[in-house]
């Protein structure tokens, strides 16, 4: 929620949680391409920019915090939907959206307030595998 501002910020003022089908989550990461050109995994930096304009989502890792943002060892996928992905998000993969504003103002203050050191780079859920039903492209 950190990332959105915690929903203080202009223009940012609301928080939704949405939840989506396992099965478009799934298609949107096997039609993603990374965000990031990495060297022998592409084959040239003019091919990687073409896939990535016509990947209908992009996938990059971003460094994941805990509620102090303190730096926690693992990263968590983030997704950008384009064209076929977004209109299949909307239509399609969206099973709930949920106003989660006041949760995100309650959870700042409390870290404003210094409340939850102890147990701050604690994850609030235990992580768990995800295993893939599908490969990923490149």
């Amino acid at each position: 929620m950190y990332r959105s501002g915690w929903g203080t910020e202009d223009g940012r003022e609301t928080v939704l949680a949405i939840e989506i089908t396992r099965e478009g989550f799934e298609w949107a990461l096997k039609h993603a391409r990374s965000a990031h050109y990495a060297y022998g995994l592409h084959p040239d930096r003019a091919t990687w920019k073409r896939r990535l304009k016509r990947a209908p989502a992009r996938v990059r890792w971003d460094p994941e915090r805990d509620l102090h943002l303190r730096p926690l060892p693992h990263r968590s996928p983030q997704l950008g939907l384009a064209g076929e992905a977004a209109h299949r998000y909307a239509e399609e993969w969206t099973v709930s959206i949920t106003d989660v504003t006041a949760l995100a103002h309650t959870i700042h203050t409390r870290v404003r307030d210094g409340e939850g050191r102890s147990s701050g780079s604690r994850p609030a859920t235990p992580a768990r595998g995800t295993p893939l039903s599908h490969g990923r492209q490149t």
